[in-house]
């Protein structure tokens, strides 16, 4: 069970209504953890600081929900187990190249040996970027999705993706 490399999760973001698109994200390639539960309505929170390779100064605020992450600093896997000793549930690592839109970058394991266990998921960096811009512009301290997706359910023509990732 639970997805294989190149394979696609979706997550759909619930609100702020403004974003409220269906995202598409890759599981990281040789670590983490996969979503055994479908999580109805659960918070995304951006991590401060978004690199999350040390301590967290919103780490109460990740317990139990699931984190966005920025990418840069430090290895896929430093940020991921941050994430999981903070109590996250998963995390979303978006690319730094906010004018990324159309490339997935594999997350591979660090020479450390070491593990994690909750999901690891990369989101381009335009999304990553729209999704913190629209929290900050309503003033929120977190977005509410529903993750997994399953997309084969939804008719093509309710599919909302997000109008920038078609430019």
């Amino acid at each position: 069970p639970g997805l294989r490399i190149h394979e696609y999760l979706y997550f759909q973001v619930l609100s702020p209504g403004d974003i409220r698109y269906i995202f598409t994200a890759t599981p990281a390639k040789d670590f983490g953890g996969v979503f055994n539960t479908r999580y109805e309505q659960i918070h995304l929170v951006p991590a401060d600081p978004p690199e999350a390779c040390g301590e967290l100064n919103n780490g109460v605020f990740i317990q139990d929900q699931i984190a966005l992450v920025e990418r840069g600093g430090c290895s896929f896997l430093s940020k991921t187990r941050v994430i999981q000793e903070h109590g996250g549930r998963a995390v979303i690592i978006a690319d730094n190249a906010y004018d990324n839109d159309s490339f997935y970058i594999e997350m591979i394991q660090d020479s450390s040996r070491r593990t994690a266990d909750i999901p690891a998921l990369f989101l381009l960096g335009r999304d990553g970027y729209m999704i913190r811009r629209s929290l900050e512009q309503h003033g929120l301290p977190w977005a509410v999705i529903s993750i997994p997706v399953n997309v084969t359910s939804i008719p093509t023509y309710e599919m909302m993706q997000p109008p920038w990732t078609f430019w």
